[in-house]
């Protein structure tokens, strides 16, 4: 994988690829980018964790495993795809929560009883992949790595981005905000 190299590349990337369907969801990716970017700036956070938000999921349009991935027992490992690709040009506040939005859910899943159970049949699948439910250990140890809190930000919009039809706004709302966060 070859980082990306500018903010036209990425922004090209969400809008060609972001189009597909999102593995088992209701929204294709790009759909699910943009809401997820959006339930965090309705939350007023930080133009850094807005942006990682809207890139957190960039790594499912980098693989080249196909949709079914996870019922073929794949893990694509698309935090890590995603952060390989923008990592020389964005800071940690915004690589750190697109690196830690998996382990999130699994840290919630651990965290809050309910959580799981509230997952999408396609979030429930990926966990099995993704090591499942931490254990208490891994738990304490998440907390401790930069950027943790504001991971379990972009997992609560990554589970909630996946309303058909929701009115958000488009990917060029966001392109300022990515270029000034980029060097």
């Amino acid at each position: 994988m070859r980082p990306l190299s500018s903010v036209d590349e990425v922004f090209a990337l969400l809008a060609g690829g972001g189009g597909t369907a999102y593995f088992g969801e209701p929204v294709s990716v790009l759909e699910h980018s943009l809401q997820a970017a959006w339930f965090v700036e309705c939350g007023e956070s930080s133009s850094a964790l807005i942006a990682a938000a809207l890139l957190h999921d960039l790594g499912h349009l980098l693989h080249r495993e196909g949709e079914d991935a996870a019922t073929r027992g794949l893990d694509t490992r698309h935090e890590e795809l995603a952060v390989a690709a923008l990592g020389e040009h964005l800071p940690a506040a915004v690589l750190d929560p697109i690196r830690l939005h998996v382990a999130a859910k699994r840290y919630l899943c651990f965290a809050e009883p309910d959580y799981r159970a509230a997952l999408s049949p396609a979030s429930q699948e990926s966990l099995a992949l993704q090591g499942g439910p931490m254990s208490a250990a891994e738990a304490e140890a998440f907390l401790a790595l930069p950027h943790a809190r504001e991971a379990l930000s972009v997992r609560r919009a990554d589970d909630a981005a996946k309303v058909q039809g929701l009115k958000v706004p488009q990917l060029g709302a966001y392109r300022a905000l990515v270029e000034s966060l980029w060097r």
